[in-house]
């Protein structure tokens, strides 16, 4: 599962299978060809406890001749590995120990067994040395996390990752523990901070084990196009050289960045159509596609009402492409919410920004904070006296 080859992981490449198989608005063609590729997954590693789950769920008829093969192959592997481990433990050194152990984690990974696999892991955690070593085991944990989405479990696995940096640690494990983090707080909507972890990781990218190059290209774009003001996405994502090395081969994303950044707005809605399939069957965007989907409309109108004291409906509207009607329900929607300064003069179809004065705000903010620090002193002071 170490990607050392530059492969993704089979079971999360089977793990994406598995979300669209169980995504509304997959066809039902598209998701025969998916139960197929499943079933020679499942039969491939003898994952016998995700067999018996998805065929609870209705997604796999059963066979029961199949599962009892998996299980028999299963306790055979399992025999030899505890025969493995006696041995080393009788007749050889702590590193053979170390490596049988290390052997029976990876087949209750490869089984999908996640509890037995996590409780291995932690056996050979206390045979280990090694930073790096301890590292990876790490790194297995977090792979076995993003399989089942279990946030609690990354979140713990991370910080145990940075801890053990704390004792050393190359700078090739810190770079791809970036990748993770980035991936957790993507999927968890801290774009911002996974826009930063992504941005600092482009260089020296080795995370294959996670998602192609490709992918992670275009979860850099995404998270960044949100997160980042004009100047830092000119810098480090529009003239990026990793980056349009790359962009190209993803469909609608260059058009979808460069066309936001020219002000191209007839162009990015045009784009962001074709984008909005490719976010709605992502695994890890998907539940914050609506999210994702507002808060780059957010962006986008900010920029273009930035260069207007007032402008008419009807020329927005032209600009984008896009009614005047549909214009104008957007803008009612995000002004309500709070998301753009502005104001619509409906009679005569006008928009008028109302941007706040940050100097003010922060002059107001500087006099509150200094009554209540006068007060406290007050407080204080009669405290004092008495």
């Amino acid at each position: 599962m170490e990607g050392e080859d530059g492969k993704q992981s089979e079971h999360l490449i089977l793990s994406n299978k598995l979300f669209l198989l169980h995504h509304g608005d997959v066809q039902d063609i598209e998701k025969v060809r998916l139960k197929d590729e499943v079933l020679a997954a499942i039969k491939s590693d003898n994952m016998a406890s995700l067999y018996e789950t998805l065929v609870a769920e209705k997604l796999l008829p059963l066979d029961q001749s199949v599962l009892e093969s998996m299980r028999a192959a299963i306790e055979e592997e399992l025999k030899k590995l505890d025969e493995k481990i006696a041995d080393a433990e009788e007749s050889l050194g702590e590193s053979e120990v170390r490596e049988a152990h290390l052997a029976k984690s990876l087949f209750h990974i490869r089984i999908g067994d996640k509890e037995k696999a996590l409780e291995q892991l932690k056996v050979t955690e206390s045979k280990t040395v090694a930073v790096g070593q301890k590292m990876d085991l790490v790194f297995y944990t977090l792979q076995i996390a993003f399989f089942y989405m279990d946030f609690e479990l990354i979140s713990r696995s991370i910080d145990k990752a940075k801890n053990l940096f704390e004792e050393g640690g190359d700078w090739e494990r810190k770079n791809r523990l970036k990748v993770y983090e980035g991936l957790y707080c993507m999927s968890t909507r801290n774009f911002k901070k996974a826009a930063g972890l992504f941005l600092d990781s482009i260089s020296t990218f080795t995370t294959y084990e996670l998602f192609p190059y490709d992918t992670f290209i275009f979860y850099t774009v995404l998270t960044s196009i949100i997160s980042l003001d004009r100047v830092s996405l000119k810098q480090k994502v529009v003239d990026a050289p990793e980056i349009l090395a790359v962009i190209g081969k993803i469909p609608f994303l260059s058009e979808f960045l460069n066309s936001l950044y020219d002000c191209q707005y007839k162009s990015f809605f045009s784009a962001f159509a074709g984008m909005t399939e490719q976010i709605k069957f992502d695994r890890y965007l998907h539940p914050h596609f609506r999210y994702y989907m507002r808060e780059v409309r957010t962006v986008v109108y900010s920029q273009f009402l930035e260069s207007y004291k007032s402008v008419t409906i009807d020329a927005m509207a032209k600009a984008f492409g896009v009614t005047v009607e549909f214009i104008d329900l957007e803008l009612s929607r995000f002004i309500a919410a709070g998301k753009l300064h502005c104001k619509i003069d409906k009679v005569s179809g006008v928009l008028e920004t109302n941007r706040p004065d940050s100097k003010n705000a922060l002059y107001q903010a500087t006099i509150k904070q200094g009554d209540f620090l006068l007060n406290r002193i007050q407080k204080l002071s009669r405290v004092i006296d008495l």
